[in-house]
């Protein structure tokens, strides 16, 4: 995986992006010259890197940053209304930054009484493996042997999130302390619609989810112009109080020296690694 797709599919670019824009809306205060060509280009790729991100930040966040933003452009000349539209620009940037931070922080699970003695596993054919000679154990195998953890492993090849559900509905899950989700991918990169994706996942979650149960699911890796995906699946974790791990978590295993088999799917390695970073994120539910 190169660093630019890694930055993009991230969501860096988001960051990035207002980083530009900032910069060169603060030397566009100078109204002649080079400096103000420059700036005006930064901006510009500012917001090509914001929108390549897909980041799902609520759409009027997106719309008062882009009014500002042209109000500064606009006004450039007007020296009464310069600092106005400035400091407007600023706080709106500013805001996108604070709703959009919180989603690449991982999360913290709180110890399950008595600890953590049962993990579900809903996943893909990343959790489930796709067969390779030299995969002796996926990631759900691993856990369940090195840290004594009961593991209902209910993933599948070619899953998504409307056949995900339909496999609970038949077979629900036994009593589990913690559920874990590695879902989505083949409905993004697949025929699935954003409606049907949503409407899939919040039944999907209304089954796992339960007052005395945490609920953690890795949050989608999202190509170029694909927010809705993302918008969807925010929506829904929120509704049913799931935790989202970002997903540079995910990208960074993916990115890992001899991680997947064809860019994607984990080989032993990644498995390893998978492991490794689901128990990181799992631990602080098994303290007693």
């Amino acid at each position: 995986m190169s660093s630019l797709v890694y930055h993009i599919v991230s969501g860096q670019a988001f960051f990035t992006g207002i980083l530009l824009v900032v910069t060169g809306t603060l030397a566009t205060r100078r109204p002649k010259g080079l400096l103000r060509r420059l700036s005006t280009i930064m901006i510009l790729l500012g917001w090509i890197a914001v929108a390549v991100s897909s980041t799902a930040i609520p759409y009027w966040i997106y719309a008062l940053c882009g009014t500002a933003t042209v109000m500064w452009l606009a006004t450039g000349w007007l020296p009464q209304w310069r600092n106005v539209s400035l400091i407007a620009v600023l706080l709106c940037w500013f805001l996108s930054l604070a709703v959009e931070i919180p989603h690449h922080v991982s999360p913290q699970l709180e110890p399950v009484p008595g600890g953590l003695k049962t993990l579900a596993v809903i996943g893909d054919s990343v959790t489930a493996g796709m067969g390779g000679e030299d995969i002796a154990e996926t990631w759900p195998k691993i856990l369940a042997r090195e840290h004594r953890i009961a593991v209902q492993d209910r993933s599948h090849v070619g899953e998504t999130a409307g056949s995900a559900l339909k496999r609970l509905q038949q077979t629900p899950l036994d009593s589990a302390d913690l559920v874990l989700l590695e879902i989505g991918g083949n409905d993004l990169l697949g025929s699935t619609s954003v409606a049907q994706f949503q409407s899939d996942l919040d039944a999907l979650l209304s089954q796992v989810a339960g007052p005395s149960r945490q609920v953690v699911m890795f949050e989608l890796p999202l190509p170029p112009f694909y927010h809705e995906y993302g918008r969807a699946q925010r929506d829904v974790a929120r509704k049913y109080q799931v935790l989202l791990i970002p997903k540079r978590v995910f990208l960074g295993i993916l990115a890992g020296e001899e991680s997947t088999l064809d860019s994607i799917h984990l080989s032993a390695a990644g498995h390893r690694r998978m492991a490794d970073t689901i128990w990181e994120i799992v631990r602080p539910a098994s303290r007693q």
